[in-house]
């Protein structure tokens, strides 16, 4: 394999390795600068000669980098992928012969992708439901709108094609309304309008931003809930216009009020005042973000269908509590 067939490919992908990454391993340092694969695959990558540095293909994944070296990875040409069903526990708020309101829980992806076939919502809907619109592909299986990983919150399925061709023109007319809550660091604003366009940051290509190539319109609007001035933390009750990659995300911390736990986006424990609250964010894994409220025009019927979640996670919540003075134990180390 020689760099002359790259055009064979899917796509040609170069990067330099800036001095954060000198030493990392070869596989570790693609999956960081580039998350849309995983570590496994590009350590399949590697072994099968398709990561080149220079025009020499490096086949040892455990390779450390060096600053200034520049990579050139070949992504092969997608194959289908082998997506089998799984029983994943899956809250359903409401299911017809079209479609299905779920709720996804913060750490789970929503599709499969090359080294990551399983444990997805995809793999979860393909057993918990007998018909499902396969009209994206099976590796996208029922699916018309994504939430990161991370975030948790309710997200519609499309059962039929009629039903997915359907919703994905109310998504794309922008007559969906999705809302959200969002927990972040300081005072913000008490209403704001974000129009800032975003695309994959120059600085990061695993983040998006606003200084990036591609950019794209994005349309953000918040309302502010409640300030809590002793630990410096704010809830919002936020709605997007534009269904843009990372977008809530990109746009709070574009403001200076990254989500709490968002260490992609700006958020630093260190701005965290009390210890109690520190060391509650330490143990969670996720951010602090849920889509909490969706409305939509059912494609057959046309009926305005609305739903919002019935609780939110514990660990939504406990913070909530404390951010709404709320938490006995917040209350006793503050008259300590």
């Amino acid at each position: 394999m020689t760099l002359e067939n790259k055009n064979d490919f899917e796509e040609s992908i170069e990067f330099t390795v800036s001095d954060k990454f000198k030493g990392k391993r070869l596989d570790q340092f693609l999956a960081e600068v580039y998350p849309e694969y995983s570590r496994s695959y590009y350590q399949k990558l590697i072994k099968e000669g398709f990561v080149f540095l220079g025009n020499k293909a490096i086949k040892k994944p455990s390779k450390k980098v060096k600053e200034k070296e520049i990579y050139t990875i070949l992504i092969p040409k997608s194959e289908p992928l082998d997506i089998k069903p799984e029983n994943i526990p899956l809250d359903i708020y409401y299911e017809d012969e079209d479609l299905a309101v779920v709720f996804k829980p913060a750490g789970i992806v929503v599709h499969p992708s090359p080294g990551h076939t399983s444990k997805t919502l995809v793999n979860a809907l393909l057993y918990h439901f007998k018909n499902i619109s396969e009209f994206g592909g099976k590796e996208r299986a029922g699916i018309v709108h994504r939430l990161d990983k991370d975030t948790a919150g309710l997200m519609v399925i499309a059962k039929t094609e009629y039903a997915h061709k359907e919703l994905q023109r109310q998504f794309q007319e922008r007559k969906v309304d999705k809302k959200y809550k969002a927990i972040v660091l300081g005072k913000p604003k008490q209403h704001q309008l974000i129009d800032i366009p975003i695309g994959r940051s120059i600085y990061d290509r695993k983040k998006m931003g606003t200084k990036a190539t591609n950019l794209r319109d994005a349309l953000t609007e918040y309302w502010l809930e409640k300030y809590d001035e002793k630990n410096n933390i704010s809830l919002l009750d936020v709605k997007i216009y534009t269904g843009r990659t990372h977008q809530i995300r990109v746009h709070l911390s574009s403001i200076g009020h990254p989500i709490l736990n968002d260490k992609v986006y700006g958020f630093k424990i260190t701005n965290v005042r009390n210890e109690y609250l520190k060391e509650i964010l330490k143990k969670v894994d996720y951010h602090y973000l849920i889509a909490y409220k969706l409305g939509f025009f059912h494609p057959r019927s046309n009926r305005y269908l609305e739903f919002n979640i019935k609780e939110f996670p514990d660990y939504f919540q406990q913070v909530l509590n404390i951010l709404k003075g709320r938490d006995k134990a917040l209350k006793e180390t503050r008259e300590d």
